[in-house]
């Protein structure tokens, strides 16, 4: 991305702006979900918020309830 220099008006290249994205597969969000008992812990494993999770869930169709081990949310 380029930007224009307040101080002397050149052109100057600038890297990429803000977080990167996460890019976790939903095999991952669901082997997270198995091993733990409530959403909260299977983003801590998989280093992701847990409206993240559910997001992935979503996408695809899926609960977290189907993949919990003690069914809880």
């Amino acid at each position: 991305m380029k930007v224009q220099c307040p101080h002397c008006g050149k052109l100057v290249v600038v890297g990429s702006l803000g977080r990167k994205p996460l890019n976790h597969s939903v095999i991952e969000v669901c082997d997270a979900l198995q091993q733990s008992t409530t959403v909260k812990q299977a983003a801590e494993i998989v280093g992701a918020s847990r409206p993240y999770i559910y997001k992935i869930l979503k996408a695809n169709g899926l609960k977290p309830r189907d993949y919990l081990t003690e069914g809880r949310i």
